[in-house]
């Protein structure tokens, strides 16, 4: 029996413990919020809901060339190009993605690029001038879907030798558009056929695409031939 009689009294003791109200200086009082909660106009309290930002491995930056800026064709190339936005997260990358024009909404003859932070999208730059280009052509309006892939490939480091990418660009002519993933060490054969086999996978893409070493681009221009082919 006095076995009986402690647990009773203990079970007594767990009860009052666990009341809500216990404590709280009856049930006619109002308990204080606990932390993480807010509470509404009615006394009722909600769990606060905190969105956290998902940060990109890399920091990018998007550029944009206009050509009205260059008063007249003997102004140095890259002269009118000027960088507009650096993003960190995808939250900042879907913000400036939807407020921008899409390749096909561009201005005639324009470039946009998005390029690592720090890389600017020129031959000249230390990152780039040892680099090369993959190139992709697409009728007049129809890369739109294929620039939002690529970006989102780049960003999302989905290519295997993402140290080697330095940025993508969308350039938009008279007759048709063109996408070029610019990489940082054109000689490495492997590396530039893995990104380049990966890319049409990503895009889906059928047609061939040529890559060009940038140091070929500069002396040759126009007569520069493809390195490698896909």
């Amino acid at each position: 029996m006095a076995l009986k009689s402690a647990n009773t009294e203990e079970e007594t003791n767990t009860n009052m413990n666990t009341n809500p109200n216990h404590g709280s200086g009856g049930p006619g009082e109002e308990e204080e919020p606990e932390e993480g909660e807010i509470v509404g106009g009615d006394g009722e309290s909600k769990t606060a809901v905190v969105h956290q930002p998902h940060p990109l491995e890399h920091s990018w930056t998007f550029w944009f060339d206009n050509p009205s800026a260059a008063k007249s064709k003997q102004a140095a190339w890259g002269s009118s190009m000027r960088p507009i936005y650096t993003f960190s997260t995808i939250e900042e990358f879907w913000g400036i993605y939807n407020n921008v024009h899409h390749p096909s909404k561009l201005t005639l003859g324009a470039d946009f690029h998005c390029f690592k932070h720090k890389i600017e999208p020129k031959w000249e730059d230390p990152v780039c001038e040892n680099g090369g280009k993959w190139t992709a052509t697409f009728p007049k309006g129809k890369s739109d879907t294929c620039w939002l892939y690529t970006l989102l490939a780049m960003i999302g480091e989905q290519f295997d030798h993402g140290d080697e990418i330095c940025g993508a660009v969308v350039n938009v002519r008279q007759r048709q558009e063109k996408i070029a993933l610019w990489t940082k060490n054109a000689k490495n054969e492997a590396a530039q056929m893995s990104i380049g086999k990966q890319w049409k996978e990503f895009l889906d893409y059928n047609e061939n695409i040529g890559f060009i070493f940038h140091e070929e681009a500069k002396r040759l221009d126009r007569n520069a031939k493809n390195r490698y082919n896909l």
